[in-house]
């Protein structure tokens, strides 16, 4: 059994099932991809809570929405201006999909492909890119972040100097390819890493990973 799904195993027992992405539609789960840039779920939630009370949450109602009464909406989610930009690009290129808008064509891309053509758009990044593979397409894509670079250091399974794509390669070449494992385990890593792996002040003694070689935090 590979470290990674020992590990994965120790934060299933402590934690329990996830149950992630919180999005009721594929659509909302990639909006939601974009807008988590920087901030907490309870900003982005608040955000996608005032799009689905005006029944916004659609790529026909959005993609109709000036850019400026979208950065309104979406406010609480911070960095507001640049997100409703960077959502806007996000939803030309889904728009150029045929038959126009087709967002279940879309992703049922290859997952290269799709790949591809997200991080193409502006303002998206691979770890944008990854969350909607994932959480939105279900496509078998590991996200990592910064709490997953924080686990891998301070247990010596990379160097500091890894890499996103390192860090990806270390999940996608050790566990099964598998949408619900890779969903579930990026989902504990970001609750250790809220909870217990902290930037400051980490909580080593009543870590459940305490038991995996080495640790070091200053």
């Amino acid at each position: 059994m590979s470290t990674l799904v020992t590990i994965y195993t120790a934060l299933l027992d402590h934690f329990g099932p996830q149950h992630w992405w919180p999005g009721e539609t594929p659509f909302e789960v990639m909006v939601g991809a974009v807008l988590t840039q920087n901030t907490n779920w309870t900003n982005v939630s608040r955000a996608i809570g005032n799009l689905r009370e005006e029944n916004l949450l659609s790529l026909a109602a959005l993609a109709s929405l000036p850019e400026a009464v979208l950065a309104e909406k979406i406010r609480p989610s911070g960095y507001f201006n640049l997100k409703a930009r960077r959502l806007k690009n996000l939803l030309v290129l889904v728009s150029q999909e045929e038959p126009a808008g087709d967002l279940d064509r879309f992703f049922s891309l290859e997952t290269i492909s799709l790949r591809e053509k997200l991080l193409s758009v502006k303002g998206i990044g691979p770890e944008t890119a990854d969350s909607i593979l994932l959480y939105a397409a279900q496509k078998p894509v590991f996200v990592v972040d910064a709490y997953t670079y924080r686990m891998l250091t301070r247990h010596g399974l990379i160097g500091e100097e890894t890499d996103y794509v390192e860090m990806q390669e270390l999940f996608m070449d050790n566990l099964p390819a598998d949408v619900k494992l890779f969903n579930e385990f990026h989902a504990l890593i970001v609750r250790l890493g809220k909870e217990y792996c902290k930037k400051s002040m980490p909580r080593c003694q009543l870590c459940p990973l305490r038991q995996f070689e080495p640790l070091l935090v200053d």
